[in-house]
Parts: C-alpha cells; structure tokens; sequence
C-alpha cells in the first residue's frame, strides 16, 4: 500500500491524511443508508490508510456517532477522531445552536458515550452561538482538554474575527468551512486568518455536495437534500452545471475523473487544506483519495481557477434559514 499524504492540523502535533471521510451521508442525509454497508465502508477507508473520520451529534442526532464508535472498536489506533457539537434538534424549524459552557461539557459526555471512547481526538463547535461569548464556549471546551477527555479543539463556520478570539484563549487546530472550486469567497476569507495563526482548514463538501462529482447533469438528477439546495434550484442549475462541465473538461484533458481534479485543486491551494469528501460507497471513496496521484502545475491550478472564478457559481450554499448560521 502507498504511503498516504498526510498534513498538520495546526501546531500541536497533530497530523491527518490529506484526504479523509466526512460521516454524515451514513446517517441517511442523502438517501437511505445502511449501518452494515456503512461499518464496512469505514473499514475499508481504514484499510487504505486513510485515518480521518470526521462526524457530528447532529448527523441523524446521534445515529453516526454510534455507528462510527462501533465501527472503530478494536481499530482506535488507526483513526484520528474528529465530532462536532453546539446544533439543537427543533423538529419542523431550523436546527437551534447552543455554545453555553455547561452545554459543551454535557454535549461532550454524551458524543464520548454514544462512540463509546474515552477521549476524543478534535471537537469542534458545529455551528456559532452568536449569544455566547466564544471566549465563553471555547474556555468550557479548554477544560474538557484539561481533563482529557478531548485531544485539541477546532471551530467550524466561524468569520475571521471569531476565530482570532477563540485561539487567544486556546489554541484551534483546525478551522472547518464549505470550501469547493464552486464555493469559496468565505473560506478564502477565512484562511487568510488561519494561515496567519498556523491553523489547518478541513474542507467539507469540497465535492459541491456532489455537483462536482459529474454525475448531477441534468436538472432530473436533483432529488433528496439537494433539492432543498439554492445550488441545485432550477433558476442556478443550468449556471452551475456550465461550470461544471468546465471541470469534466479539464479532468479529461488529465486523465482523471472530474472529482480527482476537484480534490487535487482543493489540496494545491496550501499544505494548510486537508479535505473530507462524503460517499456511502468503497468505489466512490477510492476514486476521491485517487485524487492524491493527480498532480497539478501552478499554472494548471491557476488556469483551472480562472475558469471556474469565485463568486461564479448561482445560489447561496445552504437555504435561507441556513444561511443565518454560517460564516458567523
């Protein structure tokens, strides 16, 4: 087996495969899925080497957490656990946040039990509380790394500013935001800060939530948690998917698929980026982490920028009510 690329997440000595898992499609998101096919998904991401699995207790609300503590028993040693907390369940509204320090050690308590391990690798705050002073939420998060209950700290859809205050008052490894050929004026934004402050930038849905991946051509293809996206609407579909096609056309001219050239894009824009691609399949998951044989001249990046530039692609990254919770 090929020794995998692996990068820092901030400066404490923590490093991670420049490609890793990101759970949430095990826990149904977009279409059903299966816990027996989605252990033995996580086994095989383990068996190439692959040791970044990234969840959330907001993933089917605790569903991948379990799934993910049994998929991992008997296999801790070869994972670099990564969860979030700070989303709250509120059936038929937009989920609530919650950064309250003593919801951080209660929430933290019960992400350790549902995966049933002792100490978590990366925590994260999902998503801001804009009631709470983040020195308030990152100071509670300090404590349960005093205690030993968590590794190093990381924050998600943060803006700069909050983000600079977090790490004054404990280190952030990593700093977690949508980052994609399509989707990238605030992860851009943010990275100017974390570079600064020598912390890594996990991207997540780097794939455009599978736009990228080429298989969504026409408007029909649309179906599931997509379609609730401004992206995929009919009124930015056709707009997007020409930038797409874009890519397709720069990932034959490679010889590679379009999501290999995505990823490889992605990971040449610094040693700083590691990225989190979602898949339900081991076919799908060796095809991304393919994207680490695909190399790319800085005039190849540079030219495939310019083709898809950002800010070019229609639609907001999550609906309205999302919106209000991001980049915060």
């Amino acid at each position: 087996m090929a020794k995998l690329e692996r990068r820092a997440l901030g400066t404490g000595g923590l490093s991670v495969t420049a490609i890793g898992l990101g759970c949430m499609s095990l826990s149904g998101v977009y279409g059903a899925a299966d816990d027996a096919a989605s252990e033995k998904l996580i086994h095989h991401v383990l068996d190439q080497g692959v040791d970044h699995l990234d969840s959330s207790d907001m993933y089917g609300w605790g569903h991948n957490e379990e799934l993910l503590g049994r998929a991992i028993k008997g296999r801790r040693n070869q994972v670099m656990l990564a969860t979030k907390f700070g989303q709250t369940q509120r059936p038929g509204q937009p989920n609530g946040v919650n950064g309250r320090p003593e919801y951080v050690i209660a929430a933290c308590e019960a992400s350790l039990k549902r995966l049933n391990e002792d100490v978590i690798d990366l925590y994260y705050q999902h998503r801001v509380d804009p009631d709470v002073p983040v020195e308030e939420t990152v100071g509670a998060m300090k404590k349960l790394v005093e205690q030993g209950k968590v590794r190093f700290l990381g924050m998600s859809e943060a803006a700069p500013d909050r983000i600079r205050r977090a790490h004054a008052v404990h280190p952030i490894a990593a700093v977690q935001t949508e980052f994609s050929l399509l989707y990238r004026a605030e992860a851009e934004a943010t990275r100017a800060v974390t570079r600064d402050l020598g912390i890594a930038f996990v991207a997540y849905a780097p794939l455009g939530r599978g736009f990228l991946a080429g298989a969504i051509q026409t408007f029909d293809d649309v179906d599931g948690r997509r379609a609730a996206h401004p992206r995929f609407q009919k009124e930015n579909f056709d707009q997007n998917r020409a930038l797409v096609a874009k890519i397709e056309g720069f990932a034959k001219a490679k010889g590679c698929t379009p999501s290999q050239i995505t990823i490889a894009w992605l990971l040449a824009q610094g040693e700083d980026v590691v990225a989190i691609p979602g898949t339900r399949y081991p076919n799908r998951f060796d095809e991304n982490l393919g994207a680490l044989n695909v190399s790319l001249t800085p005039a190849e990046v540079a030219e495939i920028s310019a083709a898809v530039p950002t800010g070019a692609a229609a639609g907001t990254r999550y609906p309205a009510g999302g919106m209000g919770g991001v980049f915060i």
